[in-house]
């Protein structure tokens, strides 16, 4: 099986959700959206979904509603999404990547009442996964698509959501301490003040974590596939 996993910019990989795809066997095949980060309204032609039997969408430095920023490339992406859906593949849409799949499906995407950059633990009635904490870094939320089913909630937004065979999350579950690196070296020193970020406490949080992290970002991964994708376990 393959999986296309729609990467935004360089900095904003599959890590963990990657590798537990390698690890079930799962060819991993990442498309990069955005190549050069100077120009972001100039994006890489999507490939044909007839290809792959799972699309992974991860988040970004962008905002789905930034149409002034990602104009050039947000609309094909969001069809893309949609397309893949109505073609019953499995979506997996991580952050912006939730985010967008919310609105290809009919939700909306706005922002925050309140920015989510931490360890957050997650609220539900009927967890499918771990309450976390789980890695969060965004400005803005999404409403979830008419007839999707809520999993999961902070006080803040929407986290966790599943359609028919797609799922979208708020949270990050592919978080390593070498993506964090360079999400922070990719983050300018003006944004990093406005919003008050330590990076060495970040930094420190995901070592902290990065074992619990892993088991649950693998068990996450492992939900998806044999609940929501409805593979079969590993024997």
């Amino acid at each position: 099986m393959k999986a296309l996993v729609i990467s935004h910019e360089d900095a904003s990989g599959s890590g963990l959700i990657g590798s537990r795809l390698s690890e079930r066997g799962i060819q991993v095949i990442n498309h990069t959206v955005v190549t050069d980060v100077s120009k972001p309204n100039q994006g890489a032609p999507f490939p044909a979904l007839d290809d792959y039997d799972l699309l992974v969408v991860m988040g970004s430095y962008w905002s789905v509603e930034d149409s002034e920023t990602i104009g050039g490339w947000i609309n094909a992406e969001l069809n893309f999404i949609r397309s893949a859906h109505q073609a019953n593949t499995p979506v997996f849409g991580v952050c912006f990547g939730g985010q967008a799949l919310a609105k290809a499906l009919g939700g909306r995407v706005e922002p925050a009442p309140e920015t989510e950059i931490g360890w957050y633990r997650l609220d539900g009635d009927d967890l499918p996964v771990s309450d976390g904490p789980w890695l969060e870094w965004h400005h803005d939320r999404f409403e979830i698509p008419p007839g999707a089913e809520l999993l999961a909630t902070t006080p803040i937004c929407p986290q966790l959501y599943r359609l028919g065979r797609s799922v979208g999350t708020q949270f990050h579950p592919e978080i390593t301490v070498e993506l964090m690196n360079e999400w922070l070296a990719s983050a300018s020193e003006d944004y990093l003040s406005r919003h008050n970020i330590d990076t060495e406490e970040l930094l420190s949080d995901v070592e902290e974590h990065q074992v619990a992290n892993r088991r649950n970002c693998y068990a996450l991964v492992d939900w998806f596939l044999e609940e929501i994708a409805l593979l079969e376990p590993p024997a």
